[in-house]
């Protein structure tokens, strides 16, 4: 299986992925995106995509880019993350992208951003910002 099939493969059985309506943008080694376009059902009160929907695809974002980098054998899970809201989430869709800064032998520290776009071909606006530790465990 080639890494974009793995990391597919594994984004495909996640849930939570699947209720948001998430989906993969991107796979390279150590770096991947996920898009999420703007649903109601997400919003927050005030109409912004809840902080928690962010979170989620900017950790799996992150988690998925940590994948890459796992040694075979390995499946990743997040251990921590520190997450930056500089201003609402308002957009069409939104972009997350996670990107290995440090992998080792157990531990990946990722680095991501969310972007949102308020429509096709605009520019964005970030968002979010995350640094995510994930560790390797084994399959």
């Amino acid at each position: 299986m080639n890494l974009q099939e793995r990391i597919a493969a594994s984004f495909g059985a996640q849930g939570l992925m699947t209720t948001l309506g998430a989906r993969l943008a991107l796979v390279q080694e150590g770096e991947v995106h996920v898009v999420l376009p703007h649903s109601p059902a997400l919003s927050q009160q005030q109409g912004f995509m809840h902080g928690g929907a962010i979170a989620s695809i900017l950790d799996s974002a992150c988690g998925y880019a940590a994948l890459t980098r796992a040694p075979a054998g390995h499946e990743v899970v997040t251990a921590e993350f520190k997450i930056n809201m500089p201003r609402p989430a308002l957009g069409q869709r939104f972009l997350a992208i996670g990107r290995v800064l440090s992998a080792g032998r157990m531990l990946t520290v990722c680095g991501g951003e969310v972007r949102a776009y308020a429509d096709e071909g605009e520019a964005f606006k970030v968002v979010a910002l995350m640094q995510a530790t994930i560790v390797n465990v084994k399959a």
